[in-house]
């Protein structure tokens, strides 16, 4: 009984080991693509098209915000307002209609606009790459991103010899891309895509 007792007493007196927890990660969060393309979209110029998502915010009016996707007819549903026109707005534009349109409801409104997801404008990519077709244009994007979007260049795509179609047909601009020299950095600059743009990989 002793050698009992004086085996637990010797167990109570060891100190209890708590577990290290593991330092948080460090790896950077993950992009919000949406918060991105909202900022880099020019309110002043860009102009709102079908199937984009719009951040309206109406100040102390929670019932009024929220995000808008417009329509394929260029129209987005709002309370109060109910059926307004979006589409070949710019931001600032639509801002500024939306703010007389309340004023008969609310004493001095303050709106805010901002294009939360841009899906009106394509790009298109065809030749060797892993997924031909239609990419929406993000504001800013590159032929690089383009292709990577595009599930990247197959074995067989001959990627010096890439180019860009430009402008109405019968009237297109080619504009050659070395796309091994854009990854080594050798461009002076990627080329940034328009609507409408077609990328070939040969």
């Amino acid at each position: 009984m002793l050698g009992i007792a004086a085996l637990c007493v010797a167990q109570a007196a060891k100190p209890i080991l708590t577990p290290t927890p593991e330092p948080a990660s460090q790896a950077p969060a993950t992009p919000n693509t949406d918060a991105v393309a909202s900022m880099a979209v020019d309110p002043s110029t860009y102009k709102i098209g079908p199937e984009d998502v719009l951040k309206i915010s109406v100040w102390k009016e929670q019932n009024l915000s929220g995000s808008f996707t417009v329509r394929p007819d260029g129209m987005i549903s709002l309370n109060l307002l109910h059926d307004v026109k979006a589409a070949g707005f710019t931001p600032l534009q639509l801002t500024a209609i939306l703010t007389e349109q309340y004023k008969k409801y609310i004493q001095d409104p303050v709106v805010t606009v901002g294009v939360e997801a841009v899906n009106s404008k394509h790009i298109f990519i065809v030749g060797e790459v892993g997924h031909v077709g239609a990419i929406p244009l993000t504001p800013g994007m590159t032929v690089v991103q383009a292709i990577a979007v595009a599930g990247g260049p197959t074995p067989y795509a001959r990627t010096k010899r890439i180019y860009i179609l430009r402008g109405p047909q019968g009237k297109q601009e080619k504009i050659p891309f070395n796309y091994k020299s854009a990854l080594r950095g050798d461009n002076p600059r990627d080329v940034t895509l328009e609507p409408n743009d077609t990328v070939v990989v040969p």
